[in-house]
This record gives structure tokens, C-alpha cells and sequence, in this order.
């Protein structure tokens, strides 16, 4: 009976582990590019009209991670995280295209 217990307990926080990662995946890349957006103002790269627009495209994308898990009771679907990555990867390009034009 105590191992049946202890099994389910490794699965509840190997589970709560997961979705931690996976939600600090995301937020650790929008601190990236938060990062990278700051250096582009910061060396005259970006415009503040530039990086506002950027800064924004990541607000939105955190604002939808945050409506997916809430509909979700605090998980992403395979089609949710595929959704963000895309979004994250292109708001990258567009920082990187900015920040090298």
C-alpha cells in the first residue's frame, strides 16, 4: 500500500515538475530576448519604437502561454507549445533583423 502511495506521489511531482519546466522555458526565453532587445537600445541598434514593438510581441505571447495553461488546468498540449516556439522563433528573427539592419 505505502509503495502504490509513494509511486503516485514521484508521478504528482514528476508531473508538476514537467509543466514547472516547460512554463520556465518559455519565460526564460522572453527574458532572452528581453535581454537582447535592452542590448540593441542600449548600443543604438534598436529604435524605442523598435523595441517597443518587440517588447509587445513578447507580452503577447506570455499572455497566451498564460491563457493556454489556464484553460488547461496548468499544462500546454503538444499543439500549444509547437504554437509559442513558432512565435518565439519568429519574434527572434525579427529582433535579430532589427538589430542587424
Amino acid at each position: 500500500m505505502f509503495a502504490r502511495h509513494a509511486f503516485v506521489a514521484v508521478l504528482t511531482l514528476s508531473a508538476a515538475a514537467t509543466a514547472f519546466a516547460q512554463q520556465g522555458e518559455v519565460i526564460k526565453r522572453i527574458e532572452n530576448q528581453a535581454d537582447r532587445i535592452q542590448a540593441g537600445q542600449a548600443d543604438g541598434q534598436l529604435t524605442d519604437k523598435q523595441a517597443d514593438h518587440l517588447e509587445k510581441n513578447d507580452a503577447k505571447i506570455h499572455a497566451q502561454e498564460k491563457q493556454d495553461r489556464a484553460q488547461n488546468g496548468g499544462n500546454l498540449t503538444n499543439n500549444e507549445k509547437a504554437q509559442l516556439n513558432r512565435e518565439l522563433n519568429r519574434n527572434s528573427r525579427q529582433i535579430r533583423r532589427a538589430r542587424h539592419n
